[in-house]
């Protein structure tokens, strides 16, 4: 398949509302000297997986902060206004002008320490399977609470450990198959793959052997920081 054909997808207009105030804009934060949605774009070129990036943004300010950011990429880009959630963020992305057929990567940019090999295998994977979404195996024991909130005196349902997978970005669809899913959503899904298993897209795991974690709360910097200095 033609890289030139395949498309990512960098989620960037998130509020970063966990953030509780403690970063302006996390995509736009400094890691290391380089803001956090020039890493994943940086590695998006390194890796030549795809012809193009969407990026999504917020608002003018942030579009004018992020077109300054990412100026001199050697890959096109185009940049779509994003919804008020996620799920509205890639339903725009994906019928924008600047998508065409092949496969496309759809990105958290808040994970910036994604590599450029960890790209080329998930290409390889979906070209062969038809999807590919990274994923790491879950370690701790998991209890699945009855109702929402902190529950007292409950009984609790253990999923088992081994059967368990902490979904990450990129995931990787067929444009038209993941365009598909998107357009006959009804309710809010949190990832890609809950949107392409509604459709009945089959999944296919690609399994991380590195840290890729996303910055959500003030806590989640330190460990950035440190990750970013060690390669």
């Amino acid at each position: 398949m033609e890289t030139k054909n395949n498309t990512a997808v960098l989620l960037a207009a998130g509020s970063g509302s966990r953030l509780s105030g403690a970063l302006a804009d996390k995509v736009l934060w400094p890691l290391a000297g380089k803001a956090v949605v020039r890493w994943s774009a940086d590695a998006f070129a390194a890796a030549m997986v795809v012809g193009r990036i969407i990026v999504t943004y917020r608002d003018a300010a942030q579009l004018s902060r992020l077109e300054h950011l990412l100026a001199g990429l050697p890959l096109p880009l185009a940049y779509v206004r994003g919804g008020a959630q996620r799920h509205d963020s890639v339903r725009l992305a994906l019928e924008s002008p600047g998508i065409s057929d092949g496969l496309t990567f759809i990105h958290d940019a808040a994970r910036p320490l994604i590599r450029a090999e960890t790209l080329r295998t998930l290409l390889r994977t979906a070209e062969r399977a038809g999807s590919a979404v990274l994923a790491h195996r879950v370690t701790d024991t998991i209890k699945e609470s009855p109702a929402a909130g902190v529950p007292e005196r409950a009984t609790f349902r253990e999923p088992p450990r081994e059967h368990l997978w902490a979904m990450e970005t990129p995931q990787v669809f067929s444009t038209e198959a993941i365009q598909r899913a998107y357009r006959a959503l009804d309710t809010p899904v949190t990832d890609d793959a809950a949107a392409a298993q509604r459709a009945g897209i089959p999944l296919t795991l690609v399994e991380n052997p590195r840290p890729n974690p996303k910055l959500t709360r003030p806590a989640d910097i330190p460990w950035l920081e440190f990750l970013a200095a060690h390669g």
